[in-house]
Protein backbone atom coordinates (compact mmCIF):
# COMPACT_ATOMS: atom_id res chain seq x y z
CA UNK A 1 0.00 0.00 0.00
CA UNK A 2 1.47 3.44 -1.32
CA UNK A 3 1.48 6.22 1.44
CA UNK A 4 2.29 9.44 0.33
CA UNK A 5 5.14 11.05 2.54
CA UNK A 6 4.44 14.25 4.68
CA UNK A 7 6.69 17.17 3.67
CA UNK A 8 6.93 18.25 7.14
CA UNK A 9 8.32 14.56 8.17
CA UNK A 10 11.42 15.01 5.71
CA UNK A 11 13.08 17.57 7.43
CA UNK A 12 14.35 17.96 11.27
CA UNK A 13 16.18 20.33 13.20
CA UNK A 14 19.13 19.14 15.24
CA UNK A 15 17.00 19.37 17.85
CA UNK A 16 14.56 16.83 16.72
CA UNK A 17 17.38 14.78 15.49
CA UNK A 18 19.14 14.31 18.66
CA UNK A 19 15.20 13.41 19.92
CA UNK A 20 14.90 10.87 17.32
CA UNK A 21 17.61 9.07 17.93
CA UNK A 22 19.67 7.39 20.84
CA UNK A 23 20.36 10.33 22.70
CA UNK A 24 16.62 11.17 22.91
CA UNK A 25 15.75 7.94 24.97
CA UNK A 26 17.47 9.29 28.07
CA UNK A 27 15.67 12.57 27.61
CA UNK A 28 12.20 10.80 27.21
CA UNK A 29 12.62 8.24 30.27
CA UNK A 30 14.09 11.29 32.27
CA UNK A 31 10.74 13.00 31.40
CA UNK A 32 8.97 10.51 32.35
CA UNK A 33 10.44 9.99 35.94
CA UNK A 34 10.52 13.66 36.50
CA UNK A 35 7.09 13.78 36.18
CA UNK A 36 6.33 10.82 37.80
CA UNK A 37 8.57 11.87 41.05
CA UNK A 38 6.85 15.50 40.58
CA UNK A 39 3.55 14.82 42.25
CA UNK A 40 3.66 10.91 42.45
CA UNK A 41 1.07 10.19 39.72
CA UNK A 42 1.29 7.95 36.39
CA UNK A 43 2.33 10.16 33.70
CA UNK A 44 -0.64 10.32 30.94
CA UNK A 45 -1.75 11.84 27.85
CA UNK A 46 -5.46 13.28 29.85
CA UNK A 47 -3.98 15.90 32.14
CA UNK A 48 -7.80 15.47 33.15
CA UNK A 49 -7.98 11.36 34.37
CA UNK A 50 -8.62 10.55 37.18
CA UNK A 51 -5.75 9.69 39.73
CA UNK A 52 -4.67 8.65 43.14
CA UNK A 53 -3.97 10.96 45.90
CA UNK A 54 -0.59 10.15 48.35
CA UNK A 55 -2.89 8.42 50.65
CA UNK A 56 -6.33 7.88 51.97
CA UNK A 57 -8.32 11.22 51.61
CA UNK A 58 -11.25 12.50 53.68
CA UNK A 59 -12.72 14.95 51.00
CA UNK A 60 -12.89 14.54 47.20
CA UNK A 61 -14.17 17.98 46.68
CA UNK A 62 -13.87 21.51 47.77
CA UNK A 63 -16.32 24.37 47.70
CA UNK A 64 -14.82 27.73 48.61
CA UNK A 65 -16.76 30.50 49.42
CA UNK A 66 -15.33 33.62 48.96
CA UNK A 67 -15.91 36.85 50.87
CA UNK A 68 -14.47 39.29 48.89
CA UNK A 69 -12.85 42.61 50.07
CA UNK A 70 -12.42 40.85 54.48
CA UNK A 71 -15.47 40.23 56.44
CA UNK A 72 -14.66 41.41 60.14
CA UNK A 73 -14.11 38.79 62.20
CA UNK A 74 -15.35 40.81 65.48
CA UNK A 75 -18.61 41.20 63.47
CA UNK A 76 -19.40 37.49 62.11
CA UNK A 77 -17.63 34.58 64.27
CA UNK A 78 -15.14 36.18 66.82
CA UNK A 79 -17.28 37.58 69.66
CA UNK A 80 -15.14 40.11 71.49
CA UNK A 81 -17.09 41.68 74.55
CA UNK A 82 -14.15 43.92 75.78
CA UNK A 83 -14.98 45.93 72.84
CA UNK A 84 -18.27 46.97 74.41
CA UNK A 85 -16.40 47.85 77.33
CA UNK A 86 -13.98 49.88 75.25
CA UNK A 87 -16.51 51.24 73.23
CA UNK A 88 -15.55 54.93 71.86
CA UNK A 89 -12.01 55.06 73.99
CA UNK A 90 -8.85 54.22 73.05
CA UNK A 91 -7.36 50.46 73.11
CA UNK A 92 -4.34 50.11 75.51
CA UNK A 93 -2.60 47.86 72.84
CA UNK A 94 0.42 49.39 71.34
CA UNK A 95 1.06 47.02 68.13
CA UNK A 96 -2.10 49.36 66.49
CA UNK A 97 0.83 51.32 65.61
CA UNK A 98 1.99 49.34 62.94
CA UNK A 99 -1.22 49.77 61.22
CA UNK A 100 -2.55 52.67 59.78
CA UNK A 101 -4.02 55.40 61.58
CA UNK A 102 -6.94 53.93 63.44
CA UNK A 103 -9.54 55.96 66.17
CA UNK A 104 -11.11 54.54 69.07
CA UNK A 105 -12.55 50.88 70.06
CA UNK A 106 -15.95 50.20 67.74
CA UNK A 107 -18.54 47.83 69.31
CA UNK A 108 -20.20 44.88 67.09
CA UNK A 109 -23.65 46.37 65.96
CA UNK A 110 -24.79 42.93 66.05
CA UNK A 111 -25.70 40.52 68.78
CA UNK A 112 -24.37 37.34 69.12
CA UNK A 113 -25.47 33.85 70.33
CA UNK A 114 -24.73 30.38 71.21
CA UNK A 115 -25.82 27.93 68.76
CA UNK A 116 -25.89 24.16 68.47
CA UNK A 117 -24.89 21.94 71.31
CA UNK A 118 -21.31 23.07 70.38
CA UNK A 119 -22.02 26.67 71.75
CA UNK A 120 -20.44 28.11 68.90
CA UNK A 121 -20.95 31.99 68.97
CA UNK A 122 -22.23 33.57 65.98
CA UNK A 123 -23.51 36.82 65.65
CA UNK A 124 -26.91 37.61 64.34
CA UNK A 125 -25.06 37.94 60.42
CA UNK A 126 -25.86 34.28 59.92
CA UNK A 127 -29.13 32.58 61.13
CA UNK A 128 -29.32 30.00 58.48
CA UNK A 129 -25.60 29.41 58.61
CA UNK A 130 -26.06 28.77 62.63
CA UNK A 131 -28.50 26.46 62.11
CA UNK A 132 -25.14 24.30 61.36
CA UNK A 133 -22.96 25.53 63.57
CA UNK A 134 -22.13 22.02 64.88
CA UNK A 135 -20.62 20.90 61.47
CA UNK A 136 -18.79 23.89 61.27
CA UNK A 137 -14.94 24.37 62.39
CA UNK A 138 -14.25 27.93 63.16
CA UNK A 139 -10.53 28.44 63.21
CA UNK A 140 -10.69 32.05 64.89
CA UNK A 141 -6.35 32.42 64.43
CA UNK A 142 -6.15 33.08 61.48
CA UNK A 143 -2.99 35.51 59.42
CA UNK A 144 -1.52 36.50 56.37
CA UNK A 145 1.00 38.71 55.46
CA UNK A 146 -0.16 42.36 54.76
CA UNK A 147 -2.85 44.71 55.06
CA UNK A 148 -3.63 45.30 51.07
CA UNK A 149 -6.27 43.15 48.93
CA UNK A 150 -4.55 42.30 45.98
CA UNK A 151 -1.42 40.45 47.64
CA UNK A 152 -3.91 39.11 50.37
CA UNK A 153 -5.97 37.70 47.45
CA UNK A 154 -3.18 35.82 45.76
CA UNK A 155 -1.95 34.38 48.69
CA UNK A 156 -5.10 33.06 50.13
CA UNK A 157 -6.14 32.09 46.15
CA UNK A 158 -2.57 31.22 45.17
CA UNK A 159 -0.40 30.57 47.85
CA UNK A 160 2.25 33.92 46.32
CA UNK A 161 1.18 37.03 47.56
CA UNK A 162 3.50 38.48 44.89
CA UNK A 163 4.45 36.49 41.65
CA UNK A 164 2.86 34.30 39.12
CA UNK A 165 1.83 30.86 40.93
CA UNK A 166 -0.68 28.33 40.08
CA UNK A 167 -3.91 28.52 42.34
CA UNK A 168 -5.28 26.14 44.58
CA UNK A 169 -7.78 25.20 42.43
CA UNK A 170 -5.67 23.97 39.62
CA UNK A 171 -3.08 22.17 42.38
CA UNK A 172 -5.69 20.31 43.56
CA UNK A 173 -7.08 19.38 39.54
CA UNK A 174 -2.98 18.41 39.03
CA UNK A 175 -3.02 16.03 41.87
CA UNK A 176 -6.63 14.15 41.45
CA UNK A 177 -7.41 15.13 37.95
CA UNK A 178 -11.83 15.13 37.27
CA UNK A 179 -14.55 12.34 37.87
CA UNK A 180 -16.61 13.96 34.95
CA UNK A 181 -14.44 14.04 31.82
CA UNK A 182 -17.52 16.24 30.48
CA UNK A 183 -16.57 19.14 32.92
CA UNK A 184 -13.43 21.30 33.90
CA UNK A 185 -12.12 20.20 37.09
CA UNK A 186 -12.20 23.48 38.46
CA UNK A 187 -15.02 25.83 38.26
CA UNK A 188 -14.80 30.08 39.45
CA UNK A 189 -18.33 31.74 39.33
CA UNK A 190 -18.17 35.42 40.27
CA UNK A 191 -21.29 37.64 39.10
CA UNK A 192 -21.13 40.85 37.69
CA UNK A 193 -17.28 40.05 36.38
CA UNK A 194 -14.09 39.81 37.42
CA UNK A 195 -13.08 40.57 41.09
CA UNK A 196 -9.64 41.78 41.96
CA UNK A 197 -6.87 40.47 40.35
CA UNK A 198 -9.13 39.23 37.87
CA UNK A 199 -8.28 35.56 36.85
CA UNK A 200 -5.16 35.50 38.40
CA UNK A 201 -6.78 34.08 41.05
CA UNK A 202 -8.03 30.97 39.46
CA UNK A 203 -4.71 31.05 37.34
CA UNK A 204 -2.87 27.73 36.40
CA UNK A 205 0.29 29.74 36.42
CA UNK A 206 3.12 27.33 35.24
CA UNK A 207 0.94 24.50 35.69
CA UNK A 208 -0.88 23.14 32.24
CA UNK A 209 -3.22 25.34 31.33
CA UNK A 210 -6.11 22.56 31.06
CA UNK A 211 -5.75 22.77 34.76
CA UNK A 212 -6.83 26.56 34.91
CA UNK A 213 -10.44 27.10 36.58
CA UNK A 214 -13.15 28.10 33.94
CA UNK A 215 -14.54 31.52 34.88
CA UNK A 216 -18.63 31.65 35.03
CA UNK A 217 -20.09 34.85 35.26
CA UNK A 218 -23.19 33.52 37.71
CA UNK A 219 -25.21 36.79 37.22
CA UNK A 220 -26.73 35.57 34.27
CA UNK A 221 -29.43 32.44 34.08
CA UNK A 222 -30.38 31.20 30.78
CA UNK A 223 -27.06 28.63 29.89
CA UNK A 224 -26.36 29.70 26.67
CA UNK A 225 -25.49 33.35 28.97
CA UNK A 226 -23.93 31.46 31.49
CA UNK A 227 -21.32 29.67 28.70
CA UNK A 228 -20.51 30.86 25.65
CA UNK A 229 -21.20 29.31 23.03
CA UNK A 230 -22.40 26.28 25.05
CA UNK A 231 -24.63 25.19 21.89
CA UNK A 232 -23.73 25.09 18.46
CA UNK A 233 -26.89 25.98 16.07
CA UNK A 234 -25.49 25.13 12.76
CA UNK A 235 -24.05 21.62 13.40
CA UNK A 236 -24.94 18.49 14.85
CA UNK A 237 -23.01 16.61 17.65
CA UNK A 238 -22.22 13.79 14.80
CA UNK A 239 -20.98 16.81 12.37
CA UNK A 240 -19.24 18.40 15.09
CA UNK A 241 -17.38 15.24 16.13
CA UNK A 242 -15.85 14.94 12.90
CA UNK A 243 -15.23 18.42 12.49
CA UNK A 244 -13.16 18.26 15.84
CA UNK A 245 -11.39 14.71 14.53
CA UNK A 246 -10.06 16.56 11.46
CA UNK A 247 -8.97 19.35 13.37
CA UNK A 248 -7.50 16.98 16.71
CA UNK A 249 -5.47 15.18 13.51
CA UNK A 250 -4.00 18.32 12.33
CA UNK A 251 -3.16 20.13 15.55
CA UNK A 252 -1.34 16.74 16.13
CA UNK A 253 0.93 16.68 13.29
CA UNK A 254 1.58 20.39 14.69
CA UNK A 255 1.99 19.16 17.89
CA UNK A 256 4.92 16.49 17.15
CA UNK A 257 6.92 19.11 15.60
CA UNK A 258 6.67 21.29 18.80
CA UNK A 259 6.95 18.64 21.47
CA UNK A 260 6.51 20.25 25.10
CA UNK A 261 4.78 23.03 23.82
CA UNK A 262 2.06 23.17 27.37
CA UNK A 263 0.19 26.36 25.76
CA UNK A 264 -0.67 24.25 22.39
CA UNK A 265 -1.81 21.02 24.04
CA UNK A 266 -3.87 23.05 26.52
CA UNK A 267 -5.57 24.39 23.34
CA UNK A 268 -5.91 20.65 22.20
CA UNK A 269 -7.37 20.15 25.62
CA UNK A 270 -9.76 22.94 25.51
CA UNK A 271 -11.47 21.90 22.68
CA UNK A 272 -12.22 18.70 22.97
CA UNK A 273 -13.63 19.59 26.49
CA UNK A 274 -15.88 22.35 24.73
CA UNK A 275 -16.89 19.88 22.92
CA UNK A 276 -17.61 17.24 25.78
CA UNK A 277 -19.10 19.83 27.90
CA UNK A 278 -22.42 20.08 25.40
CA UNK A 279 -23.25 16.98 27.22
CA UNK A 280 -23.58 17.73 30.68
CA UNK A 281 -23.05 21.52 31.34
CA UNK A 282 -26.29 22.51 30.26
CA UNK A 283 -28.01 19.88 32.77
CA UNK A 284 -25.39 20.38 35.91
CA UNK A 285 -25.85 24.72 35.40
CA UNK A 286 -30.00 24.61 34.99
CA UNK A 287 -31.28 24.21 38.55
CA UNK A 288 -35.15 24.62 37.09
CA UNK A 289 -34.33 20.60 37.21
CA UNK A 290 -34.37 20.34 41.11
CA UNK A 291 -37.36 20.09 42.95
CA UNK A 292 -38.70 23.22 44.69
CA UNK A 293 -38.54 22.76 47.98
CA UNK A 294 -33.95 22.23 46.74
CA UNK A 295 -34.63 25.59 45.47
CA UNK A 296 -36.47 27.60 48.61
CA UNK A 297 -33.72 26.03 50.01
CA UNK A 298 -30.95 28.14 48.46
CA UNK A 299 -33.32 31.14 48.28
CA UNK A 300 -33.56 33.46 45.30
CA UNK A 301 -31.14 35.97 43.84
CA UNK A 302 -27.95 35.01 42.00
CA UNK A 303 -26.33 33.43 45.08
CA UNK A 304 -28.92 30.99 46.10
CA UNK A 305 -28.29 29.92 42.13
CA UNK A 306 -24.86 29.93 42.33
CA UNK A 307 -24.39 28.26 45.61
CA UNK A 308 -27.11 25.24 44.00
CA UNK A 309 -25.19 24.99 41.19
CA UNK A 310 -21.98 24.22 43.29
CA UNK A 311 -23.95 21.53 44.85
CA UNK A 312 -24.77 20.21 41.58
CA UNK A 313 -21.05 20.55 39.87
CA UNK A 314 -19.54 18.74 42.77
CA UNK A 315 -22.39 16.02 42.56
CA UNK A 316 -21.13 16.16 38.76
CA UNK A 317 -17.56 15.10 39.77
CA UNK A 318 -15.88 18.70 39.43
CA UNK A 319 -12.74 19.03 42.35
CA UNK A 320 -12.95 22.55 43.08
CA UNK A 321 -15.74 25.37 43.00
CA UNK A 322 -15.35 28.41 43.71
CA UNK A 323 -18.25 30.99 44.53
CA UNK A 324 -17.34 34.47 44.94
CA UNK A 325 -19.26 37.27 46.89
CA UNK A 326 -18.94 40.53 47.08
CA UNK A 327 -17.00 40.77 44.05
CA UNK A 328 -18.60 44.00 42.91
CA UNK A 329 -19.88 45.43 46.23
CA UNK A 330 -17.38 43.68 48.57
CA UNK A 331 -16.80 43.10 52.57
CA UNK A 332 -14.17 46.09 52.45
CA UNK A 333 -16.56 48.08 54.78
CA UNK A 334 -14.11 51.34 55.62
CA UNK A 335 -17.87 53.33 56.39
CA UNK A 336 -21.21 51.93 56.74
CA UNK A 337 -20.21 48.61 58.24
CA UNK A 338 -23.65 47.73 60.28
CA UNK A 339 -25.09 48.31 56.76
CA UNK A 340 -22.74 47.27 54.72
CA UNK A 341 -22.23 43.94 56.22
CA UNK A 342 -26.23 43.39 57.13
CA UNK A 343 -26.74 43.91 53.05
CA UNK A 344 -23.96 41.30 52.29
CA UNK A 345 -24.69 38.89 54.51
CA UNK A 346 -28.70 38.94 53.48
CA UNK A 347 -27.53 37.97 50.20
CA UNK A 348 -25.52 35.06 50.86
CA UNK A 349 -26.87 33.40 54.53
CA UNK A 350 -29.39 31.41 53.22
CA UNK A 351 -27.90 29.76 50.15
CA UNK A 352 -25.09 28.73 52.67
CA UNK A 353 -26.70 27.66 55.45
CA UNK A 354 -28.74 25.93 52.31
CA UNK A 355 -26.20 24.53 51.34
CA UNK A 356 -24.79 22.86 54.53
CA UNK A 357 -28.23 21.22 55.36
CA UNK A 358 -28.30 20.06 51.20
CA UNK A 359 -24.97 18.54 51.56
CA UNK A 360 -25.51 16.98 55.10
CA UNK A 361 -29.09 15.38 53.79
CA UNK A 362 -27.67 13.57 50.89
CA UNK A 363 -24.89 12.27 52.49
CA UNK A 364 -22.38 14.63 50.56
CA UNK A 365 -20.58 16.75 53.54
CA UNK A 366 -18.53 13.51 54.52
CA UNK A 367 -16.32 14.21 51.50
CA UNK A 368 -16.92 17.91 50.63
CA UNK A 369 -14.71 20.17 51.99
CA UNK A 370 -16.68 24.06 52.67
CA UNK A 371 -14.48 26.39 53.19
CA UNK A 372 -15.59 30.03 54.06
CA UNK A 373 -13.70 33.24 54.74
CA UNK A 374 -11.95 36.45 52.54
CA UNK A 375 -8.64 37.38 52.33
CA UNK A 376 -8.14 39.28 55.53
CA UNK A 377 -10.05 40.48 58.57
CA UNK A 378 -10.93 44.07 59.99
CA UNK A 379 -9.60 46.21 62.72
CA UNK A 380 -11.61 46.35 65.82
CA UNK A 381 -11.19 50.15 66.08
CA UNK A 382 -12.93 52.35 63.92
CA UNK A 383 -11.09 53.80 60.86
CA UNK A 384 -10.49 57.36 61.10
CA UNK A 385 -11.00 59.32 57.41
CA UNK A 386 -8.00 59.74 54.97
CA UNK A 387 -8.23 61.42 51.42
CA UNK A 388 -9.60 59.04 48.87
CA UNK A 389 -9.48 56.04 51.64
CA UNK A 390 -13.31 56.54 52.50
CA UNK A 391 -16.07 58.90 52.60
CA UNK A 392 -15.17 60.67 55.88
CA UNK A 393 -17.46 58.73 58.42
CA UNK A 394 -16.37 57.04 61.16
CA UNK A 395 -18.27 54.20 61.41
CA UNK A 396 -16.42 51.57 59.40
CA UNK A 397 -13.40 49.16 59.92
CA UNK A 398 -9.89 49.19 58.39
CA UNK A 399 -8.12 46.10 56.86
CA UNK A 400 -6.32 43.79 59.47
CA UNK A 401 -4.26 41.03 58.59
CA UNK A 402 -3.09 40.09 61.87
CA UNK A 403 -5.69 38.26 63.20
CA UNK A 404 -9.10 36.64 60.99
CA UNK A 405 -11.49 33.86 61.01
CA UNK A 406 -12.69 31.35 58.37
CA UNK A 407 -14.58 28.47 58.87
CA UNK A 408 -14.73 25.00 57.03
CA UNK A 409 -17.02 21.93 57.32
CA UNK A 410 -17.71 18.86 56.00
CA UNK A 411 -14.90 16.94 54.26
CA UNK A 412 -13.32 15.39 57.19
CA UNK A 413 -12.74 18.59 59.19
CA UNK A 414 -13.52 18.69 63.49
CA UNK A 415 -17.46 19.32 63.38
CA UNK A 416 -18.45 21.77 65.92
CA UNK A 417 -14.98 23.24 67.02
CA UNK A 418 -12.87 26.60 67.76
CA UNK A 419 -9.57 26.60 66.93
CA UNK A 420 -7.20 29.33 68.32
CA UNK A 421 -8.41 32.70 69.33
CA UNK A 422 -7.29 36.65 68.80
CA UNK A 423 -6.29 38.64 71.78
CA UNK A 424 -9.43 40.40 73.70
CA UNK A 425 -10.38 42.75 71.05
CA UNK A 426 -10.04 40.27 68.11
CA UNK A 427 -7.21 42.55 66.42
CA UNK A 428 -4.41 39.55 66.37
CA UNK A 429 -4.17 35.70 66.09
CA UNK A 430 -2.20 34.78 69.83
CA UNK A 431 -3.69 31.12 70.96
CA UNK A 432 -2.48 28.38 67.73
CA UNK A 433 -2.16 30.86 65.01
CA UNK A 434 -2.57 29.58 61.60
CA UNK A 435 -1.01 31.48 58.27
CA UNK A 436 -2.56 31.28 55.35
CA UNK A 437 0.25 28.64 54.19
CA UNK A 438 -0.66 26.36 56.80
CA UNK A 439 -4.34 26.45 55.82
CA UNK A 440 -3.54 25.02 52.17
CA UNK A 441 -1.33 22.42 53.74
CA UNK A 442 -4.66 21.51 55.95
CA UNK A 443 -6.77 21.47 52.70
CA UNK A 444 -4.30 19.30 50.47
CA UNK A 445 -4.03 16.79 53.64
CA UNK A 446 -7.48 16.17 53.68
CA UNK A 447 -7.82 15.58 50.29
CA UNK A 448 -5.22 13.03 50.37
CA UNK A 449 -1.58 14.88 49.76
CA UNK A 450 1.07 15.20 51.43
CA UNK A 451 2.23 19.48 50.74
CA UNK A 452 5.61 18.81 50.63
CA UNK A 453 5.18 16.03 47.64
CA UNK A 454 2.87 17.50 45.30
CA UNK A 455 5.25 19.85 43.08
CA UNK A 456 5.84 20.74 39.97
CA UNK A 457 9.57 21.23 38.40
CA UNK A 458 9.14 24.74 36.44
CA UNK A 459 12.76 26.94 36.02
CA UNK A 460 15.23 24.48 37.46
CA UNK A 461 13.08 23.20 40.75
CA UNK A 462 10.49 21.63 42.22
CA UNK A 463 7.27 23.91 42.81
CA UNK A 464 4.41 23.52 45.58
CA UNK A 465 1.02 25.13 46.95
CA UNK A 466 3.16 25.94 50.16
CA UNK A 467 6.46 27.17 48.77
CA UNK A 468 8.71 26.21 51.69
CA UNK A 469 6.25 26.67 54.23
CA UNK A 470 3.31 25.29 55.81
CA UNK A 471 2.24 22.71 58.48
CA UNK A 472 -0.92 20.70 59.06
CA UNK A 473 -2.66 21.92 61.36
CA UNK A 474 -3.89 18.35 62.98
CA UNK A 475 -6.41 20.09 65.26
CA UNK A 476 -8.27 20.28 62.36
CA UNK A 477 -9.10 17.39 61.64
CA UNK A 478 -11.55 14.58 63.20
Amino acid sequence: MHHDARPEQLFYTRREMLARSGAGFGALAASSLLADEAFGQPNTSNPLSVREPHFPARAKAVIHLFMNGGPSQVDTFDPKPALTEFDGKKLPIDYLKTERPTGAAMRSPFEFAKHGESGIEISDLFPHVAKSADELCVVRSMHADVPNHEPSLLLMNCGEARLVRPSVGSWISYGLGTENQNMPGFIAMCPGGYPIQESQNWQAGFLPGAYQGTYIDSKHERIDRLIADIENKKLSLGEQRRQLDLLHTLNRRHLEQRAGDAQLESRLQSYELAYRMQLDATDAFDVSREPGHIRELYGGGVHGRQTLIARRLVERGVRYVQLWHGAGQPWDSHDDLADNHRRLARECDQAIGGLLTDLKQRGMLDDTLVLWGGEFGRTPAVEMPKPGSNQGKINGRDHNHWGFTVWMAGGGVKPGHIHGATDEFGFKAVEDPVHVHDLHATMLHLLGFDHERLTYRYAGRDFRLTDVHGRVVHDLIA
